[in-house]
């Protein structure tokens, strides 16, 4: 028997199929499996791991009714579900891992209100959708990542933690960053949890494990005229030394300080003209009112050799997908013998920090860093492009990190312990995981501490 087949008959599909009536399905098997993927590939490691891993069908919901409709009778037959958004991610969050039924929530992009300050929506909304909805009032969402015109804003609560905007407002994870999140339970008798303020927190960064988002309300942040800027230096560590002044410059609205070590932007092709063989650059976004100040701090330190306003619509290419993860694919577009690391850099000796690591791994690991707000205070995450050559000195690699006082966020793994600087989940998710996931169901093998407290 084909190992498809294999996989259809552990579960009763057409019992599904037949009891959720009329919700969209896909059950072409090649639409099916290219489904069942997200960015997983930036890791050989996760590459072996998961490739071939696939759902038997997909559903797409078309509102929360049909979510509910589809959880009960999950439920009712043992199925597991896996939820996706755009599917972005990079450690295999929207992988099934066990087969049955992809919950595509793609559908759901209603935006239920809006107010100064605060949205709330349905989770497939994609976030460049959202902000084109806010804007006209004077608002944008207040952090998203480099994928934000593909990714959806419950795909990046679910599975995201911080990206553009970050180097004001920190990650998700800081209080305020997620107003609350409404959920479906996996039961045979589906409910529906209102999580608001800190209890949100329970499903962020969770890959789906801890409930099904069917709405999100989120904060904003005054909307600002950006300027997209390349600036070039002759050393690497006077990029760092900027880039960490006006981080720390409070009078300097700004949404991304990003400064990459050369040769980096070499795999930058359609930025060549700004980014001159052998320099070192900073990409930033900044304020149009504040860029007469970020002129003078730079003063002869730098040369600014692009400046343009941000435009992030379609048929343009704006700065931030050259950034955070979007720079391992710019060069994973031309050579994909490398791969990353997730690093967070101790607040009180940030760029002393980063040289340590660079001197430690010369042409090996070569710094990538982005400027972020961690518990108040000011420091460095970073992506740094890692020429990989085995799995084995790829563990070396972190363990290095890790002993000499860098955090890794490993994003070569698939569990949600193992992917943390932790190296754990915390109580709350894990009782959020018991009350809305009994069974095991939500994205099983994600959360390996979890056991079924039913069965």
């Amino acid at each position: 028997m084909p190992a498809a087949a294999q996989t259809v008959a552990r579960y009763d599909i057409d019992g599904l199929l037949g009891a959720i009536g009329d919700v969209p399905v896909t059950t072409d098997m090649q639409r099916v499996r290219l489904r069942s993927r997200d960015y997983f590939w930036y890791s050989p490691v996760l590459n072996k791991q998961l490739h071939g891993k696939s759902a038997d069908i997909v559903a797409t919901p078309r509102n929360e009714a049909d979510v509910i409709r589809i959880a009960a009778e999950c439920a009712r037959r043992r199925i597991p579900l896996t939820v996706r958004g755009g599917a972005t991610g990079n450690y295999g969050q929207a992988v099934p891992l066990e087969g049955g039924v992809l919950l595509d929530l793609t559908s759901m992009t209603r935006i239920e209100w809006q107010k100064p300050g605060v949205i709330r929506c349905e989770p497939g909304l994609k976030m460049n959708d959202l902000d084109a909805a806010t804007r006209p009032n004077g608002y944008e969402l207040r952090m998203h990542p480099s994928t934000k015109r593909m990714a959806t804003i419950g795909g990046f609560v679910a599975g995201g933690s911080g990206g553009i905007g970050s180097v004001n407002y920190g990650g998700l994870r800081e209080p305020g960053n997620i107003v609350a999140a409404r959920v479906v339970t996996l039961e045979e008798t589906p409910r529906v949890i209102e999580l608001r303020a800190d209890a949100a927190q329970k499903v962020n960064r969770a890959y789906g494990t801890t409930g099904i988002i069917t709405a999100l309300e989120m904060p904003l942040s005054p909307a600002w005229p950006w300027i997209d800027l390349i600036v070039t230096f002759d050393d690497f560590f006077d990029a760092m030394q900027f880039g960490y002044e006006v981080a720390l410059a409070d009078g300097i609205t700004k949404k991304l300080i990003t400064p990459m070590i050369w040769p980096i932007p070499q795999h930058f092709n359609a930025l060549k003209a700004h980014c001159p063989e052998g320099k070192h650059v900073i990409f930033a976004m900044i304020a149009e009112p504040s860029l007469e100040g970020f002129k003078a701090m730079l003063g002869a330190r730098g040369r600014i050799t692009y400046e343009q306003p941000h435009d992030d619509s379609a048929g343009h290419e704006p700065l931030y997908e050259y950034t955070w993860n979007h720079t391992t694919l710019q060069w994973l577009k031309q050579d994909r013998s490398i791969t990353y690391l997730q690093c967070l850099f101790p607040h009180d000796r940030v760029v002393e920090s980063v040289r340590e690591m660079a001197e430690m791994f010369p042409d090996e690991v070569l710094p990538h860093t982005e400027f972020i707000r961690f518990g108040g205070r000011v420091t460095c995450s970073a992506l740094p492009i890692v020429r990989y050559t085995t799995e084995e000195r790829l563990n070396e690699i972190i363990a290095l990190h890790e002993s000499h006082g860098v955090f890794i966020a490993n994003p070569h793994v698939y569990t949600l312990e193992d992917g943390t600087r932790h190296k754990s989940t915390g109580a709350d998710q894990l009782g959020m995981k018991a009350e809305a996931d009994p069974y095991g169901l939500l994205n099983p093998g994600k959360m390996r501490t979890y056991k079924p407290v039913r069965s």
